[in-house]
């Protein structure tokens, strides 16, 4: 349970609470009470944390993409590569961005101006739909928003297509069926995981472009927040 995976695992676990109890307590209290109010502070807190976490997210299963590349690609030097060190250094690393990301996109949004009781047509402050209410100019806000996904988003998947790239040219090199498939075992879980998390939330933002209907990205958006961080634990559990 000290070894690099375990260490990564950890991160990315404490993550998914953090990521699912930013919208889930707050929509649970509304369903309850019949109530669908949240203040201005509120909604911009939410969206912080909102935004932090899920690219806390995205950067961690890029990290373990790298892990799994070294466990599979370089067994001998594993130990010696992903050293307590530099795994110390890539979640902190990964928290940083997160953070800087996040505040970025928060302060950008304090800059705009709102009319009062204005209604968000999701369940969360979700900072397409928020920035969509604003009465002034959202230029800056679209470009660095655009800016960041496209960046993260291409660095990331980047990352990990090339690891499981290099990962599937090792397993198809060895030789017996059981050491392909002892090899394909140790990074089924991640694979699953990312598929998830790249799928759902590609589905959200389909949905958004290719209907209008509200109620189709609501249902996408709850895959996205709710269903994937709750199967994550179920699937590394069920590996182990």
């Amino acid at each position: 349970f000290h070894s690099p995976m375990y260490f990564l695992l950890s991160n990315l676990s404490f993550t998914d609470i953090c990521f699912t109890s930013t919208t889930i307590p707050k929509m649970l209290v509304n369903i309850q009470t019949q109530s669908k109010v949240i203040t201005y502070a509120g909604c911009i807190s939410q969206m912080y944390f909102f935004i932090m976490f899920g690219c806390l997210d995205n950067l961690l299963l890029t990290v373990m993409a790298y892990d799994r590349f070294v466990a599979i690609c370089r067994p001998l030097h594993y130990m010696v590569i992903m050293n307590p060190r530099l795994c110390g250094l890539l979640a902190l690393g990964s928290w940083c961005i997160s953070v800087m990301v996040s505040l970025l996109e928060s302060l950008t949004v304090l800059r705009l101006s709102f009319c009062t009781n204005m209604e968000i047509s999701h369940f969360y402050c979700d900072l397409s739909e928020v920035l969509k209410l604003a009465c002034s100019d959202t230029l800056v806000n679209n470009t660095t928003m655009y800016f960041v996904t496209i960046v993260l988003g291409v660095f990331s998947l980047s990352a990990i297509l090339f690891s499981y790239a290099r990962i599937f040219s090792s397993i198809l090199k060895i030789s017996s069926a059981g050491g392909k498939y002892k090899a394909f075992s140790t990074c089924g879980s991640h694979l699953s995981v990312v598929s998830l998390f790249y799928g759902t939330g590609l589905g959200v933002y389909l949905c958004s472009a290719a209907t209008s209907s509200s109620r189709t990205s609501l249902v996408a958006s709850v895959m996205y927040t709710v269903i994937t961080p709750m199967l994550n634990p179920l699937i590394y559990t069920l590996r182990n």
